[in-house]
């Protein structure tokens, strides 16, 4: 099985477009928003198969395989890993699963991954998932989170929310041209989180159902 799906994404390396029709929520969401939380959330409501990016280059990596000894020794010397190559993983990923619901953590983290997923997948997300929460709240969590070092970690901490904003910004900027992102205010307590992430979830019809 896994050789056909390879060679059907070989064979597809020029317009690798996934043959399945499948259902694509981006999750976005800066360090400390909580939206891996979240994530578990609508997993266990709503059925969805939950695929970070980076713990599919993680496992890639621990595989052994050529392309995860490539990621290791990009990775290692300190090179960004090209769209091309988490977009693959992500792909095989859709296409070996049985399910048609995705949730896509962590991806696209810049403007040029979007444009590529789009263009090698010829999947646009159905809409996306962004976690708002503001730089203090994040800051005050991710230091709970790292207790003991505070230091030294404040000032890493401020340099990551820097890049994702800077990086994810023009991202949401562009779904949100087009009516696809869903706001999620992400600082208040997490059942009260979810609960919004549900009304995002729920079809208009449920809802008029369940009222």
């Amino acid at each position: 099985m896994g050789t056909v799906v390879d060679a059907a994404i070989k064979e597809a390396n020029g317009s690798a477009h996934t043959n399945k029709k499948v259902t694509v929520v981006f999750v976005l969401g800066g360090p400390g928003s909580g939206k891996g939380t979240q994530c578990a959330n609508i997993v266990e409501h709503f059925g969805y198969t939950h695929l970070s990016a980076g713990d599919l280059l993680r496992a890639e990596i621990k595989s052994g395989s050529e392309n995860g000894t490539m990621i290791q020794n990009m990775i290692k010397e300190g090179k960004i890993v090209p769209s091309e190559v988490t977009i693959k993983l992500l792909q095989r990923a859709i296409q070996e699963n049985g399910n048609d619901k995705f949730l896509i953590d962590g991806f696209p983290r810049n403007e040029e991954n979007r444009a590529a997923f789009e263009s090698v997948t010829g999947i646009e997300p159905e809409f996306v998932l962004f976690f708002e929460c503001p730089e203090e709240e994040m800051e005050k969590r991710l230091l709970n989170r790292n207790q003991g070092r505070e230091d030294d970690n404040i000032e890493t901490i401020r340099k990551r929310f820097k890049v994702y904003m800077e990086s994810s910004l023009p991202v949401i900027e562009y779904y949100k041209a087009k009516g696809k992102v869903r706001k999620i205010e992400a600082a208040r307590p997490i059942e009260e989180v979810f609960k919004a992430v549900k009304a995002v979830f729920t079809p208009e019809s449920g809802k008029v159902a369940a009222a």
